[in-house]
């Protein structure tokens, strides 16, 4: 009933009496089931976001100089936003080395995104300067190694690679555009996963990442 009364109202032209009529048949389902409308915002939010990475999908989807780590030749690109600071990416870190071991197609873009703090934004700047090196997922995983974000953490881990830890306005402009970005795909905290068309948030574990990169494969009808 619901269905047929909203394809009916979407048609036209339609007479006033009529579409009195189908609009009040809808509005009184709506009031007998109000269990849809959380289900109807869910798809408007998942519609939403799936248009705003297509809208912008060079920005999300192209690293950072060195930026990334796994196939050169992917045939699928996931996306993480994150903070050093943040226990949830570190935790996330197995189920990263974990996808990358076993899907040879596969590639992870990091976008730096600190949000919890100065000495996040200084972190995300070192790692920035270390993306233009060689050695970028080793550095990765050395800041999250540090006992602390501290500025002398920091400072030790930039040393071992050979990081100078420059006030770069590249540095300060990339992580703006993070920012930017965040907005129309409404990510508040970090982790943030960009997988496809869909984003997922927080830690979400290496089964709800597999599954989300098997649906973006079967979506754009690529093997794997």
């Amino acid at each position: 009933m619901i269905a047929i009364a909203l394809l009916l109202a979407a048609a036209a032209p339609v007479p006033a009496p009529d579409r009195a009529a189908i609009e009040a048949i809808v509005r009184d389902y709506i009031l007998e089931h109000p269990e849809i409308l959380p289900e109807a915002m869910n798809r408007l939010q998942s519609r939403e976001t799936a248009n705003a990475i297509t809208t912008n999908r060079d920005g999300i989807f192209k690293p950072f100089a060195n930026a990334w780590e796994g196939a050169a030749d992917a045939d699928l690109t996931i996306v993480q936003f994150f903070d050093y600071d943040c226990g949830y990416c570190r935790r996330s870190l197995p189920d990263i080395d974990r996808l990358l071991a076993e899907d040879h197609k596969l590639r992870i873009v990091y976008r730096e995104f600190p949000v919890l703090g100065p000495n996040s934004e200084v972190a995300a700047k070192a790692s920035l300067a270390a993306a233009r090196g060689k050695s970028y997922p080793a550095f990765h995983r050395a800041m999250y190694a540090a006992k602390d974000l501290s500025a002398a953490e920091i400072d030790k881990v930039a040393a071992k690679f050979g990081v100078r830890l420059v006030d770069d306005p590249v540095f300060s402009r990339e992580i703006d555009a993070n920012r930017s970005l965040a907005r129309p795909l409404s990510l508040t905290g970090t982790p943030s996963w960009v997988i496809g068309g869909q984003v997922l948030s927080g830690a979400v574990g290496y089964d709800a990442l597999k599954t989300a990169i098997s649906a973006a494969r079967a979506k754009s009808g690529a093997a794997g």
